[in-house]
């Protein structure tokens, strides 16, 4: 009886326990990881079917799990940094423990694999983008003319520009696009939003620092840049408008031209039929802008 007690204590101290899985997401890494002895698996798609297997069960049993991705270069480096074996599995969990607190993961919630991958990827590569987006803006310094600090004045510049981007936009649930060109690529950040009929706007708090930083890049550099957005409401058509950057500002897109971008493939430049009930259109009047830093040079 006292046997039975304890194996029950444990299953329930055992739905007490969070976990992370890092997950190999491409055959690329999964190659990379087959150098190790202690790592067993022989073939890509059986491991991604083992993986999702363990984690239905592990919901099954009352257990939330979080998936991390696994980047086996980033072990490797994480290894050498503390002399640290990489062919033990106790040191992949050590790093899958990091990455629980400081790399992009997805709650498993019964979602296929097949779905939560793309999402977890779309995750990391949001999460690399503002990180370099931070870093090349860190690295502008200070204003040789005024001292100000670059990165920082673009940062509260494109704060700003945000807030009356969606307080002078419908309605609606909005879907806000930010690409500025960089060096070696160009970055590109999303950041949805949804509009209340009494002005309140709710948004992701990640996404809204990540477009902000990316947004804020473009000014401070005074590359080629823009921004689009577009409004979905029920009951009316869609619309679609945008900015260029221009110097440390936004200029507004024509309706032309909104529908120019919107209908020409980007890859092959040939015209792309317009969607029905997508209104094309000039951007309202942002208003004043607010109190910044005195950097304009």
């Amino acid at each position: 009886m006292a046997h039975t007690d304890r194996q029950t204590m444990r299953r329930v101290l055992g739905r007490e326990i969070a976990g992370t899985i890092g997950l190999l997401t491409d055959e690329h890494d999964f190659r990379a990881m087959q150098h190790y002895r202690s790592f067993t698996f022989d073939d890509h798609a059986t491991y991604l079917r083992q993986v999702e297997d363990l984690l239905r069960t592990r919901a099954q049993q009352g257990s939330h799990t979080t998936v991390a991705l696994f980047d086996p270069q980033e072990y490797a480096e994480y290894c050498t940094a503390r002399n640290l074996d990489p062919d033990l599995p106790a040191n992949r969990t050590r790093f899958t423990a990091q990455l629980a607190t400081t790399g992009p993961t997805i709650p498993y919630d019964g979602q296929p694999l097949a779905d939560l991958v793309p999402t977890l990827v779309d995750e990391a590569v949001r999460q690399a983008t503002w990180e370099y987006a931070a870093t090349l803006l860190s690295r502008l310094g200070a204003c040789a003319t005024c001292g100000e600090d670059i990165g920082r004045a673009a940062f509260a510049r494109a704060s700003d520009l945000l807030t009356r981007i969606l307080d002078t936009a419908p309605p609606g649930y909005r879907h806000l696009v930010c690409s500025v060109t960089a060096t070696p690529e160009t970055l590109v950040a999303v950041l949805h939003a949804d509009g209340e009929t009494d002005g309140t706007t709710h948004l992701d708090e990640a996404e809204a620092l990540e477009f902000t930083t990316v947004l804020a890049l473009g000014l401070a550099t005074q590359g080629p840049g823009g921004l689009v957005m577009r409004t979905s409401a029920p009951g009316t058509p869609d619309q679609v408008y945008g900015w260029r950057m221009r110097g440390d500002g936004l200029e507004p897109l024509t309706a032309g031209e909104v529908f120019d971008a919107y209908c020409t493939d980007a890859e092959s430049g040939e015209l792309i039929s317009p969607e029905s009930g997508v209104d094309y259109c000039v951007p309202p009047d942002l208003g004043e802008e607010g109190p910044l830093p005195d950097h304009h040079h």
